[in-house]
């Protein structure tokens, strides 16, 4: 039996497309953050701005006004800061632009039927619009992913080696699962190592270990590789300091092991 090492680093270029991955959570905190900074101060400013024109501007004219604004900071930030610029936009809505003027009080039925309808369309659209910012990472997400199984199964038919297949895959994972380090063993199992399994589970000698919540369990965790249905070798992977990659994540790292396999099958005894 014979181990193949290496030091490669991740892909950083596809690494950063998904906000899971090592350096993405501080990137979407700034985004939020300046979110919900604009969902307090955007509206605001906004219905400062209509103040001049309260006397001539229809209220549904102004509340529609305020809902684009609300719109705007949900698609660009998070449901939260949708929100918070819901209530904040009803807020100013009352305080300039309803009389009697400058006041949290509405004297006119209809204004307070505005406003109510105000906060409640804001809310309402900036889930939506939360929602298909969501939508949109995980169509990128899935693109990526999808981009890493043809490269591999490309390479798997043209390579001359497994070993191209084995090294290629190697750093394909690393990026992928965001780890410090990972190695290929061939050949016969030793130790009984953490598991990573073709469910994206990952279980601690025969008990299943809830990775989404405690974390990557201590030391090496082991992918095997199966080629028409024999065990051919394991791919031994050293979790990273980042967030636990997402099941989804966990399903393609497996789906490459098996590429892997398949390769190292098609070729034959290696590095027995």
């Amino acid at each position: 039996m014979s181990t193949l090492t290496g030091t490669s680093k991740p892909h950083r270029a596809e690494v950063t497309r998904t906000p899971h991955r090592p350096g993405a959570t501080r990137t979407w905190a700034l985004r939020d953050r300046l979110a919900l900074t604009a969902a307090v101060a955007v509206p605001f400013v906004v219905a400062l701005a209509l103040v001049p024109l309260r006397t001539s501007l229809s209220h549904t004219n102004a509340a529609l006004v305020l809902v684009v604004v609300v719109v705007a900071v949900a698609a660009l930030g998070s449901r939260t800061a949708g929100v918070v610029a819901a209530l904040s936009a009803a807020a100013w809505f009352d305080f300039f632009l309803t009389r009697p003027y400058e006041t949290f009080d509405i004297s006119a039925s209809a204004d307070v039927e505005t406003a109510v309808l105000l906060l409640a369309v804001g809310a309402i659209v900036s889930q939506i619009a939360a929602r298909t910012r969501r939508l949109e990472v995980i169509t990128v997400t899935d693109a990526d992913h999808l981009s890493r199984i043809h490269r591999t199964a490309d390479l798997a038919q043209s390579a001359n080696s497994p070993d191209t297949v084995v090294d290629h895959v190697r750093r394909e994972i690393t990026g992928l699962l965001g780890l410090r380090a990972c190695r290929f063993e061939y050949g016969t199992l030793m130790g009984q190592p953490p598991r990573l399994h073709g469910d994206g589970s990952v279980t601690v000698g025969r008990r299943t270990w809830d990775v989404d919540a405690a974390g990557w369990p201590e030391g090496e965790i082991e992918l095997r590789a199966y080629g028409n249905g024999h065990y051919l070798g394991r791919f031994m992977l050293t979790p990273g300091s980042g967030e636990v990659p997402p099941l989804q994540a966990r399903l393609v790292a497996v789906t490459l092991a098996d590429q892997t396999g398949a390769a190292l099958d098609t070729s034959g005894p290696v590095h027995r």
